[in-house]
């Protein structure tokens, strides 16, 4: 999608109020579906979220395999904010070192450049999690334009915004094609250099708990042979380490679910944490090939993903929402969400990079230099 496109709609919807349907007041609900009709999503307007994804199993059957709620006002909630359930998450997801950086960056915003500082709403008030208090997640976003197969949101963020300098134009376009293809396209523009980040938050459970109630069945396979080091708190170090020799070799296909009891000794997820919570760097990763893969043994439906970002984020549902009932249609509500029963797959660039220049990575975007984000 050309940028001056993408401009242009948006542009022509800022003067508009936010549509209101009449059983869902206050957020708009969108769903489309693949022209073949294998497979179908729900979208809402409460950070431009998937709230459902229904997919074709190995017997021909629908199943929807993302989690969250089956009553869709509960995404408005301040708890829901929190658990950051199906939305685009940004203006930079992810962690930020003391919720502090500088432009030019420098190794822990202790350069001489102009110094911003954003909300610390992680790790007891000592950093940023995806955009602070009032990230992308919990915004409202208008819808530009909608037809069966495709849905476009976008997203005005103010210059100054909890300490984010520019106003950002945020354009996503979520596209289902045949053969169960998705296509998830996001632009965003800045009036000033600032940090963009954004990614997918999206909840997986590839058998959506009807064989089991844990990842043992998910097979996950993708080219890294390094992580981001993280100290204790998930922030990074500035170095790298090597999955060799680790659970966190994925480099051949293996359990993700039998490879967390793995994790423990090394606490790779943070302090205290079993499972992983970790940002693998792509190895030769090109863009036009997938690069990522995961399946399920048991339901037979397997996501392969290609993308244009460098790094991915894995998060297994390490103390995702205790007493969270699931959804009707996969076991709830009686049944609950537990650790380990699902996964985030985040396609972004390379954690804290703003604050770790030795990274090599330029995460700052700006009127000159717009940013683009595509996931297939």
């Amino acid at each position: 999608m050309l940028f001056s496109r993408v401009v242009a709609s948006a542009l022509s919807v800022f003067s508009i109020v936010l549509g209101v349907t009449a059983s869902h007041p206050g957020f708009e609900v969108v769903e489309i579906h693949s022209p073949d009709e294998s497979a179908r999503a729900r979208f809402i307007s409460v950070g431009a979220a998937l709230t459902n994804f229904w997919v074709k199993d190995k017997y021909g059957k629908f199943r929807d395999i993302i989690i969250g709620f089956d009553n869709l006002t509960e995404y408005t909630t301040p708890e829901a904010a929190t658990l950051y359930f199906g939305p685009v998450v940004g203006r930079y997801a992810n962690r930020i070192r003391n919720g502090t950086f500088t432009i030019p960056i420098s190794k822990d915003a202790s350069g001489p450049g102009e110094k911003f500082q954003v909300p610390e709403n992680t790790n007891n008030g000592t950093a940023t999690l995806h955009g602070g208090f009032n990230g992308y997640n919990s915004r409202q976003w208008s819808v530009v334009t909608k037809s069966p197969h495709s849905v476009t949101f976008s997203l005005v963020d103010p210059d100054g915004e909890q300490g984010f300098p520019g106003e950002v134009l945020t354009a996503v376009t979520y596209t289902l094609k045949s053969k169960s293809t998705w296509q998830i396209s996001m632009h965003a523009w800045a009036t000033k250099k600032t940090p963009i980040m954004l990614s997918g938050h999206h909840f997986w459970n590839f058998e959506a708990y009807q064989e089991t109630q844990d990842l043992v069945g998910h097979i996950v396979q993708f080219d890294s042979s390094r992580i981001v080091a993280t100290d204790p708190l998930l922030i990074p170090t500035g170095e790298f380490l090597d999955v060799e020799g680790t659970p966190l070799d994925f480099r051949q296909a293996k359990s993700i679910g039998a490879s967390i009891p793995d994790t423990a000794e090394a606490q790779f997820c943070g302090a205290g944490c079993v499972g992983f919570d970790n940002c693998w760097v792509y190895d030769n990763n090109d863009g036009r090939k997938p690069i990522f893969s995961v399946w399920s043994v048991n339901s037979g439906i397997k996501l392969d993903v290609t993308t244009n970002q460098a790094a991915l984020q894995i998060y297994t549902c390490n103390g995702v929402a205790p007493g969270l009932a699931r959804k009707k249609d996969q076991g709830g509500p009686d049944a609950f969400y537990e650790d380990h029963s699902c996964m985030v797959i985040e396609q972004e660039s390379l954690i804290d990079s703003i604050n770790n220049p030795e990274f090599g990575v330029d995460d700052i975007f700006g009127p000159e230099r717009p940013y683009d984000w595509e996931v297939n």
